[in-house]
Parts: structure tokens; sequence; C-alpha cells
């Protein structure tokens, strides 16, 4: 069995002993029936690994941490999925497997023919229930670095606010083909993929994009599903642009804390 890993919500230092939260101790001793002795992997997704020992006595249990592993599992170039909000439980697929393709940012967009609707302390829990599923994606796919999760926000909002990364508007009925379509964020080293809900984006919404300096693209002859589309399209660019080998040296990808998510998964 692969040795356990699991995402710490402070920050970690080498050849600390800590005491574990009671969740991932629960979830250590309790469903994986891990003994005093058992190796183990803790990260706290500001980037590196921790191989540890774990110690229990009695109801709690410490892990002790051997030296930083400078380990990563990003892609060499940066993407943001900017999804509509599907309608049920669709975006928990989309959370988790966009953490396991290497998407750096998802952002939930509140579009006009979202069904589904966010609001106020439901809004709070549901990032919240996301995040969650976030960080124990990362634990299974190996990642030391969170996906970040923004709050929800509308498509006018983010295209105001983002940075200047290249864009690609995904409509099937209406724009390039994606892989010359890629070729500013080649040269950029990012892209943002924006992906509608059910229904897709509205004639305002794809207006308003467009003027945004958005590049609308097809993919395929066929019309996936909102919850399969982006995750092809990360998928797709990835291996086109070649970004599924080491992360260029220098700066990391932007860590948790830089991000503005809870350091409690």
């Amino acid at each position: 069995m692969p040795t356990p890993r699991f995402h710490c919500p402070f920050a970690l230092s080498a050849h600390a002993r800590i005491e574990l939260p009671d969740a991932i101790a629960h979830h250590a001793v309790r469903v994986l029936r891990l003994r005093d002795g058992d190796a183990l992997v803790l990260f706290d997704g500001q980037g590196g690994e921790y191989p540890a020992t774990l110690r229990v006595a009695g109801k709690t249990a410490h892990a002790e941490l051997g030296a930083r592993d400078a380990r990563e599992a990003e892609l060499a170039g940066s993407i943001t999925l900017v999804q509509g909000l599907p309608s049920g439980d669709k975006m928990d697929w989309i959370v988790e497997k966009a953490v396991e393709l290497g998407v750096q940012r998802l952002v939930p967009i509140a579009a006009q023919r979202s069904v589904l609707q966010l609001n106020g302390d439901r809004q709070d829990k549901r990032l919240a229930h996301w995040r969650r599923i976030a960080a124990a994606a990362s634990e299974q796919c190996g990642r030391n670095r969170l996906m970040c999760i923004e709050p929800v926000t509308t498509l006018t909002n983010w295209l105001t606010a983002s940075s200047a990364e290249p864009r690609l508007l995904c409509h099937p009925e209406d724009g390039a083909s994606l892989k010359p379509s890629l070729e500013p964020a080649r040269r950029a080293g990012a892209v943002a993929l924006l992906v509608g809900p059910e229904g897709g984006w509205t004639d305002a919404e794809r207006d308003a994009s467009r003027a945004a300096g958005a590049t609308p693209v097809s993919f395929g002859t066929r019309v996936l599903r909102t919850e399969t589309a982006g995750l092809a399209l990360v998928a797709a660019a990835t291996a086109l642009l070649e970004w599924d080998g080491p992360a260029p040296a220098g700066p990391a990808a932007q860590s948790e804390t830089d991000s503005g998510q809870p350091a409690s998964p």
C-alpha cells in the first residue's frame, strides 16, 4: 500500500513533533488502521512534503516529521478553469478531477443559465465543501499545493478583475480549433479556460468575453456536458502545450495562503 498522505491545516517544519488534528488522527488510526511507528506523509499545501512517523498514545496521535522533501507534482504552466455553476453535485466531480489534472485555480461562475444559485451562508458552506474535496484529491494524487478555489462570482466580475492571461471560451458551435488557439498560452505559460453551465453561455456572456479578449474555441464534433467539457479541455491543453512534466525552476505555484483560501481543509 502506498504511504498514506495527509494535508495538514497549518505550517509544517522539518524535524518537528506535532499533534495530528482530530480528523487526520481518526482517519489514520480508525479508518486506515495505522499503528504506532507506521510511516505517513504530511504536506501543508504550500509546497513540498514531510515524511513522518506516526506515534499513537491512547486517544491522541502525533507525527514525528523528517526532513522536507521538495518534490512537486505541478504542471509546467498555469491553468485556470472558469466553470459555470452546474446543477446538483456535479461541481464536486469537477473539483476533484481538476485537482488530479493539475489545474491551479478554479473559479465558480454564477452564469446567467446556471440552475444552481448560491447565496450567503449556503455559498460559504459549499465553498468550504469544495475546498475539502480539493484537499482530499491532493492527498490522493500526490500534489503538495492546493488548487485555489475562488468564491463564486459572475462572469462580468471575473473578466474585469482577472489577470491578463490568455482566455479561451468554450463554445461548441462557434470557435477556432484548440491547437492554434493555444499559442498565446504557450508564450505566456498560462491559460484560462471558460466553460459554461448546462445550456451554455448566453449571447451577452459570449459578447462580454470576446470584448475582454477571450478567443472562442470548439472542441471536437460532439457537444460535451459541462462536467466533461472543462476537464477534457484541461487534459487536451496540457498535452498540446506539453505542460505535464517538471515545473520550470523559479517561484512555485501560488500557495494556499497567497490565494486567500482558509488554512483548514
